[in-house]
């Protein structure tokens, strides 16, 4: 049990702020169907971080530590300049949603913002230390739906009062802080 509730409360937390609770919050505000979101949400993390998880040991014991820091910052880096490009986030958005639904762009946008992501090293570093991997995915699946569902049921609430283009650039800044920060490191 000690696996699932440290898995959980570790991504509860990594995950307030982050990225992928912005992309909660923007597909809540954008397609205002809170339960396909929420499902696509958790199916694309269980997925995520049920790979994370079976393959945590390999990748600490088998991916350098720089190239990994490398990765993830320029990745950080370039999350902020997308920020930065609603038009185009945007459109992408509306065609995901034409061709998969409500559900399948929530899963495919959730899954890819959760590629190389914090609470998906997270996972990867918890697997690794723990002999239950089930535990870990579990819990961080967890606080993942901890962190992201009042993302998606008070999207309209929080947005109404803040800016969507001061939003952006937060978002971008932070990405961009965040890169620099993990390339830094």
């Amino acid at each position: 049990m000690e696996s699932f509730w440290i898995s959980t409360g570790v991504v509860a937390l990594a995950e307030m702020g982050d990225k992928t609770q912005l992309l909660a919050l923007i597909l809540a505000t954008r397609f205002k169907k809170p339960m396909p979101i929420v499902l696509g949400i958790f199916l694309a993390t269980v997925l995520n971080h049920g790979l994370a998880g079976a393959l945590g040991a390999w990748i600490t014991s088998n991916v350098d530590p720089n190239w990994l820091r490398w990765g993830l910052g320029i990745s950080f880096i370039a999350m902020g300049f997308w920020a930065l490009a609603p038009d185009k986030f945007e459109s992408e958005q509306a065609a995901l949603k034409g061709n998969w639904g409500v559900f399948g762009a929530t899963f495919v946008l959730f899954f890819i913002a959760e590629i190389g992501d914090k609470t998906q090293l997270a996972t990867v570093a918890l697997a690794a230390n723990y002999t239950s991997t089930s535990s870990v995915v579990i819990g961080t699946t967890l606080g993942m739906l901890i962190a992201n569902v009042p993302a998606v049921l008070l999207g309209d609430k929080i947005l109404s009062r803040i800016p969507m283009r001061l939003l952006r650039w937060v978002a971008a800044f932070i990405f961009v802080i965040l890169g620099g920060w993990t390339i830094l490191s």
